[in-house]
């Protein structure tokens, strides 16, 4: 069982929704939805709140994670339109990524059922906490650019393409840590941790925090752990998480969306000023003594030992970018073409003005400049992590 790359912590089964602009004018239509009602923080307890949340995302053209009252809201609203099932989580989606590239990787998982073991790739070997079978699958909706819904007082459009993901996994909320897990990690040399964002119960996040810190004193000292932020359901915890999680951790990664929640405010990402204010606001916040953020346009890694980590962010974008036009099934030599492609012109500008601005202490790769008609934007992320993760053990 033993491997180089351990990635943790949980994995999920997706049901990922095709998108249909008029079976959504439908629902909203037949709930009475207006405009005014559009809020991305609206607690999700059933049909008409989870269409309020996601036509605000539509809106405003951004991406998020938000807890829903019960998964059963999920499946009845995936049975409405076409829909995939897939597996998710940040863990297995990275994993499933480089196995495309023919690494091999150990998944940490907390839920398994005959979907997990129909879809995990042969080159994925996996560590699981559960007792027996579960299915609360997250459901994932995926919007393009312009996409257009008609209300009865107006209409939403949106201006990027993004995702949004609604969950209610008791598994993943509970987040029970396999015995063998500080086994599995005596011969890393790179560990992903992520998950800790479903978890609701401070005491149990504490605990598992604990476990995790004994776990990884099995580690050996030049493996890098890479933590990878991601949407809370519940923002109170991420102060637990920082206070358990710091020590051990080399690298505190996340995308512009969950930097700009702890910020609380937008930050303008080809603005140099705006990024490398928001990257100090930010530092408190850190559990890693380097900050990696990745955002559509560049991604950058800040701290004393940035220069480490150029490779690893340059794998990280052009896999993802790879996903982004090619979608799952990516091949090597879709990521070889994405490679020959342009950089984007006003991240190519960025990079060379935030490395100006904060000197060595910063590095910043720009993002691939990308025309595709219908992008994939689940999984972008975890796929950076995948490729970012991979450039270190290959």
């Amino acid at each position: 069982m033993a491997q180089e790359l351990v990635l943790g912590l949980a994995g999920c089964v997706d049901f990922e929704v095709g998108w249909d602009a008029a079976v959504l004018e439908r629902l909203a239509h037949g709930h009475g939805i207006g405009i005014d009602e559009l809020d991305t923080g609206i607690a999700v307890e059933d049909e008409r709140s989870l269409l309020c949340s996601i036509l605000a995302f539509l809106r405003d053209g951004v991406g998020g994670e938000r807890f829903i009252a019960s998964s059963d809201i999920a499946v009845a609203f995936a049975s409405r339109l076409p829909y995939r099932v897939t597996l998710g989580g940040t863990c297995v989606r990275a994993a499933l990524a480089i196995a495309r590239l023919g690494v091999p990787s150990l998944v940490h998982l907390v839920s398994i059922d005959d979907n997990v073991r129909r879809l995990l790739a042969p080159e994925i070997s996996y560590l699981c906490s559960a007792a027996g079978d579960s299915l609360d699958p997250h459901l994932i909706v995926q919007f393009p650019s312009g996409a257009t819904v008609r209300l009865d007082d107006g209409e939403v459009r949106s201006a990027h393409p993004n995702r949004i993901i609604y969950v209610n996994d008791p598994p993943s909320q509970e987040l029970v840590l396999s015995a063998g897990l500080p086994e599995a990690l005596t011969g890393a040399r790179a560990v992903l941790v992520s998950g800790f964002n479903v978890m609701r119960d401070p005491e149990l996040l504490r605990d598992r925090l604990a476990f995790l810190q004994s776990a990884m004193t099995r580690l050996p000292a030049e493996a890098v752990v890479f933590y990878e932020d991601a949407g809370f359901h519940d923002n109170a915890m991420r102060a637990v998480v920082s206070s358990g999680l710091r020590g051990r951790v080399d690298v505190h990664s996340l995308n512009e969306d969950e930097l700009q929640t702890y910020l609380g405010r937008r930050v303008d990402l080809l603005d140099v000023d705006d990024v490398a204010r928001a990257i100090e606001e930010f530092r408190p916040f850190a559990v890693a003594p380097t900050v990696v953020v990745h955002t559509k346009y560049w991604s950058l890694a800040h701290g004393v030992r940035a220069g480490e980590y150029v490779e690893a962010i340059a794998g990280g974008i052009d896999l993802a970018s790879t996903r982004y036009c090619h979608g799952d099934d990516f091949t090597p030599d879709e990521l070889a073409g994405i490679r020959r492609q342009p950089e984007h012109p006003g991240g190519a500008a960025f990079a060379v003005g935030i490395r100006k601005r904060l000197g060595g202490a910063v590095q910043c790769v720009p993002g691939r400049l990308l025309e595709v008609a219908s992008p994939t934007t689940i999984g972008l992320g975890d796929t950076f992590v995948g490729g970012f993760l991979a450039a270190l053990v290959r």
